[in-house]
Parts: C-alpha cells; structure tokens; sequence
C-alpha cells in the first residue's frame, strides 16, 4: 500500500517532539533495569501484580518475572515456565514472548524455528487456566496460523472498542525477499484469526533498510483520541530504531487508509547518552496514567559478527511524554544510572 500523507498538523507535532530536549533518567528503579533481556513486553494485572516477559540471550525458553513495582523486577526471580522442543517445531529461536489474559485465562504469544530450520519462524501460542500464571501447566495450543506460510514473529494482541485484534511482522512470498512489513487481522478466539490480514507498513524508507529491509515488533498504545502502533525497524544494531504508526481512535482499524507513518524515526541511537539500538518495546500504563516505554538498547555502538548473537542487549524502562497535539514524545534513550 501507499502511506496516507501526513497531516501538517501531526508533522509539526513530530517535529516538536524530535525537537524537545532529552528528559532527566528515571530515578525510581535501574537502568537498565535487566541485563541481557531483548524484546522485553510488561503488563499490570487487574490484581496489581507486573509481570515481566522478554529473550533470553540463549533462545531456548520462556521464563516470567512479577513484582509489584518496576523497580522490584530487578530483583525479582525469573520463573522458567516452558523450554523449547529438541528438534521440530518450536525447537531453536525462542523470542519475543508475551502474556496476556484474556477470557480468564493467560497466553504466551512467541516466535520459534526448528532445529533442522532455524529460520522456519512461526507464531506459536501456550495456554494456562490457573488464576496465577507461575502456577498451574502451560499448555501447548499449537501455531497462530496467519495466511501464508513464511517468516512470521513478533505477535501482539490488544483489544479496542471491544474488538480483539493481533498484530505481526510477516515476509510477504511476493515480494521476493526477507524483508518483514507489519500485518494486522481480527481475532475469533485467543488462538485463531478470522477475516482478511492487512497490511499496515512496509520498510519503504532508508532508515528501515540498514543492514536488512524491516519492520517488525509492533507494539499499541490507545491514548487520547488516537491508536499508537510503534515498531521496530533496520537491523538489530546501533541501527534499529522505532517508528510510529497512529490512527483516530474511532477510525476502522482493519482499512490500511485510516493509519498515518512517520517519515522518520521517533526513537534511536544517543551517543550523548551512550545508548544504541533502542527498540523492540512495549508500553505500560500506570494507574496514575503515566505512560512507560519499555525497550531494549545496548550501551555500545560497535559490534563483532552478527548482532543477534550479541547478548548486550538489557531490558530499559523510562516514562514516555505527550505533546500538545497528543502524539508520544519518546525523547531519547536515557543515559544508565547503574555502574557498566
């Protein structure tokens, strides 16, 4: 699809945003707050538990952390609740989980390949009916099948004006490469989609092309009289950064028109802050309705061999602003408080 052209009003809320000076680090828990944490997706329970998912360096299972403050995740225990499988389906590449609860009961949505195919990454889905998530079996519910068959990660859920929708990076068999856009589809039950997938974006500018063509991680935040869909873009170096999706709150979320893209990043590398590759995020929203941004970064630039074997990535939490034209200020990445 083509991107919607930008609004003059949202490019100079944009703008202002970019423009903005970098806010003071968070002094109510660590930065980082997790060492060695990638992909990391934080929910506040209705019973005010936090419960914490993210990849571990070895790709070889789930675990869960639950704390009542964010500051008390970085201490709390890591709860191994699955392990992967030793050749087959959901055998090798173990990333990006997330919990949800829905209908009463608890999901883990993740990424996995294959042993014998460790680039055969599906949507897979675990299922737990105890009241308390570190308690009781994980059950395997099998694969989230979307409409094609090729490298699919990174699934969200989230639920707006009572419809229930997903939210994934996929390889279009179209295309002719290994480049991931974003898809969104409608939801029939917690395990199966129903209805047309849709394409929300494509890694169509030169900042979503470095090292390899991708957006993927999508991450939703209703706010205000909008729908925020950040994502990760690039490679997963100093180069990978967010960019921002947003829609009316009101408007058909399934028609790829009612969504605008911002031409740029809106969150990336510092060197002033020493942080890079900011991305992979989620949001959290308090009680007293201050937004968290919830993200991964390493604190250095250069890398040797492939990124995704790197494991200086660490999980990070700061609060996230608003502009008057009530789009997200991400600032940037806030410099670590605690000692290298």
């Amino acid at each position: 699809m083509s991107t919607p052209t930008l609004t003059r009003r949202a490019l100079a809320a944009l703008a202002l945003a970019a423009a903005l000076p970098a806010r003071a680090e968070p002094a109510a828990w660590p930065n980082p707050l997790i060492p060695q944490r990638a992909d990391p997706h934080l929910i506040r329970h209705t019973d005010g538990w936090l419960y914490l998912m993210a990849t571990v360096p070895e790709y070889d299972r789930l675990e869960l952390r639950r704390a009542r403050t964010v500051a008390g995740l970085a201490t709390a225990d890591a709860q191994v609740v699955w392990r992967q499988h030793a050749q087959g389906p959901m055998s090798r590449h173990i990333w990006a989980p997330e919990l949800h609860f829905i209908d009463g009961r608890w999901f883990i949505y993740f990424s996995a390949g294959e042993a014998k195919e460790p680039w055969k990454i599906r949507l897979w889905v675990l299922e737990n009916t105890s009241p308390d998530p570190l308690q009781g079996r994980w059950l395997e519910r099998g694969q989230i099948k979307t409409a094609w068959e090729t490298f699919t990660l990174d699934a969200t859920v989230f639920e707006h004006r009572g419809q229930r929708y997903m939210a994934w990076a996929q390889t279009d068999p179209a295309a002719g490469n290994h480049s991931t856009d974003l898809y969104l589809s409608r939801m029939a039950s917690p395990t199966e989609l129903v209805g047309p997938q849709v394409r929300l974006t494509r890694p169509e500018y030169a900042w979503e092309q470095v090292r390899h063509r991708v957006n993927e991680a999508p991450a939703v935040l209703v706010h205000g009289s909008r729908v925020f869909m950040a994502y990760s873009a690039a490679g997963t170096g100093a180069e990978y950064c967010l960019g921002l999706l947003w829609a009316d709150a009101g408007a058909d979320l399934m028609n790829p028109a009612s969504w605008q893209k911002s031409p740029g990043p809106v969150f990336t590398s510092s060197a002033e802050q020493g942080i890079y590759g900011p991305g992979h995020n989620s949001f959290l929203t308090e009680p007293d309705g201050t937004v968290l941004n919830v993200y991964h970064a390493r604190n250095y630039r250069d890398i040797t061999g492939d990124p995704l074997k790197d494991t200086g990535r660490a999980t990070r939490v700061q609060p996230l602003r608003f502009t008057a034209d009530g789009m997200p200020d991400f600032g940037l990445p806030a410099r670590e408080t605690t000692p290298r």
